[in-house]
């Protein structure tokens, strides 16, 4: 599988860390990964260290959890971006709507 998901050891962070393509294959997997979230969770961060490529799906992806949880959690981060996602990311100004890392 390409998405794994975790939770921090004190119940307040989940990360959801994509691997290889972040694109429409990933849309079931993407929204059950935060869909249960728990109430303990402040921050969720979306991890993609290990993530090649992101098309336009992955954005949509993006901005669907974040309209879905924003009222539930503080932060909502993207972390660990390869140069050329984060491009992506800035051109598109999600620098404006998530905290990039």
């Amino acid at each position: 599988m390409n998405l794994t998901k975790s939770t921090s050891a004190d119940g307040t962070t989940l990360t959801i860390q994509i691997k290889g393509k972040f694109d429409f294959n990933l849309v079931q997997s993407f929204r059950q990964a935060y869909a249960q979230i728990n109430a303990n969770i402040v921050k969720v961060i979306v991890d993609l260290r290990e993530t090649e490529y992101m098309d336009s799906s992955a954005l949509g992806m993006l901005l669907n959890m974040k309209k879905t949880i924003e009222s539930q959690v503080g932060t909502i981060e993207i972390s660990n971006c390869q140069p050329q996602l984060r491009k992506i990311l800035q051109i598109s100004r999600f620098d404006k709507k998530f905290d990039i890392c």
